[in-house]
């Protein structure tokens, strides 16, 4: 049998993005199908949706009507598709607190704290924690409704995935840090990435939006394939 191939797919997403997490919902099913065939080291890059957002937020369903002009009717009919998207990517968007009665609002934060924290998680722990503590900002923006631009909130988050709590509250002031995601983010437009998630695969092939995972597996067996005959290797029957 032989080996796997191996790809390396970095993942331009912003937490306060319901697609970004449906997309990797997805994508890990792909793999999931792909076991033995194709193994990925998955990356997260930045990309804020809103990168004017002030750090008082702004309530969600406001955010959208102005943003998108649409009702607030559209905007319930968008929630319950994309709930049920959800829902077979094997992802959660609903509160889970215990007073579901009673939740506070869903809201639009401030997300370039968070993309800081994870430029320093990739550096610091790799590629595994990373994404462990991506999933765990998402869990509390759409499970827990917490402020993801309250610093202490995000020193909570990374301490849950074992990241060093002090070496994190520093990395959020980092000056090299805070401009790493800049030019991350400088990057993306010069990709001409307008929309998230966007995943790059080994650092050229793109696959756009939220996809279906039989399109992740189709798209991901053809970037092994072309690198195979880049590389002058004989594809896999």
């Amino acid at each position: 049998m032989s080996a796997a191939d191996q790809l390396t797919i970095d993942i331009y997403s912003d937490v306060m993005c319901p697609w970004c997490a449906i997309g990797y919902g997805q994508l890990t099913k792909a793999l999931d199908e792909l076991g033995g065939e194709i193994e990925a080291q998955v990356r997260w890059r930045p990309f804020e949706l809103n990168p004017d957002m002030p750090e008082t937020g702004e309530e969600q369903e406001t955010h959208l009507q102005r943003k998108y002009r649409r009702s607030a009717e559209e905007g319930a009919k968008m929630r319950g598709q994309m709930r049920a998207i959800a829902e077979g990517a094997g992802v959660s968007l609903a509160y889970e607190g215990e007073d579901a009665d009673n939740a506070p609002p869903a809201m639009m934060w401030n997300t370039r704290a968070c993309h800081v924290l994870l430029t320093w998680a990739l550096e610091q722990a790799g590629p595994k924690v990373q994404t462990e503590l991506k999933l765990a900002l998402f869990a509390a923006h759409f499970n827990h409704r917490r402020n993801l631009s309250d610093r202490d909130v995000l020193l909570d988050i990374a301490a849950s995935v074992g990241l060093h709590r002090e070496a994190a509250k520093a990395a959020l002031s980092d000056e090299t840090l805070i401009a790493a995601v800049e030019a991350e983010e400088r990057q993306a437009w010069d990709l001409n990435i307008s929309g998230v998630p966007a995943m790059i695969v080994n650092g050229k092939f793109m696959i756009p939006g939220a996809q279906a995972p039989d399109v992740y597996v189709n798209a991901l067996r053809r970037v092994a394939m072309k690198e195979r005959e880049a590389a002058g290797e004989p594809s896999s029957s």
